[in-house]
């Protein structure tokens, strides 16, 4: 059994499952208000008991990297890395915004879109076949205005994701159908997660410690120009005991 999340929007997607398996064993979602930090352990050992396991029961992780909300994405993936080198098992990843477009349409570009901050959206571009997707072009951010221009340019094009509800207007203003806007999926989901991210590797503790996640975009924090980074040495992950 593997345990799948994804936290990269404000609503928590978590199942449990055998690898490789087209449907988990158990799924499910827990939104806001509640806050990540405060949701995501207590609603994992719910998930575990539900299904008559226990983390003894489980072999590795399977975790989302976003894009998506910073807090969201660093505390998902530091809760998996706690729990797997606590028990020395693997953790794979795969992109949220590619778990969206697991579940779209097949055969037609899928603009799966997430919020990154008032009138910026992360977005990622691909095609479905079958249980796979293709990646049309590398995730970005863009604006809502650059995402309208490149659906003009594919008329066949659907967009999916949690930020659809909010550039609806913008993209209807904009000459965007309203037949190319899914109202599902509407966030990742935690087992498609899983599908994408595929076999799991071996355990090692610097393959886990190198995990981070995709934020595709800098932080509010780093942006701001009163607060330069220090010079120095880039950061290196060690582990006590464990060094290379």
């Amino acid at each position: 059994m593997i345990v799948a999340l994804d936290s990269s929007t404000l609503t928590l997607s978590l199942a449990v499952g055998r690898p490789g398996e087209s449907a988990p064993l158990l799924a499910e979602r827990h939104g806001p208000p509640a806050r990540m930090s405060d949701l995501l352990p207590g609603a994992l050992l719910d998930l575990l008991a539900r299904a008559g396991l226990t983390l003894a029961d489980i072999r590795g992780f399977a975790v989302g990297l976003g894009p998506g909300s910073f807090t969201g994405l660093r505390i998902g993936l530091a809760t998996v890395k706690g729990l797997a080198y606590a028990r020395r098992l693997p953790v794979t990843g795969a992109s949220s915004l590619a778990a969206l477009a697991l579940e779209g349409p097949e055969g037609v570009p899928l603009a799966a879109v997430a919020v990154a901050r008032r009138g910026e959206l992360y977005l990622g571009r691909y095609r479905r076949s079958s249980a796979q997707v293709e990646a049309l072009a590398a995730e970005e951010a863009c604006t809502e205005g650059d995402l309208a221009r490149w659906l003009a340019t594919e008329p066949t094009a659907r967009v999916l994701g949690p930020a659809v509800h909010e550039v609806r207007e913008a993209l209807l203003a904009g000459g965007v159908p309203a037949s190319c806007l899914l109202e599902t999926p509407d966030i990742p989901s935690a087992w498609a997660v899983a599908l994408l991210a595929g076999e799991l590797p071996p355990f090692d503790v610097q393959s886990l410690s190198a995990l981070e996640p995709h934020y595709v975009r800098a932080s509010e924090a780093e942006r701001n120009p009163r607060f330069p980074p220090l010079p120095g040495p880039a950061p290196a992950a060690r582990i006590r005991g464990e060094e290379a």
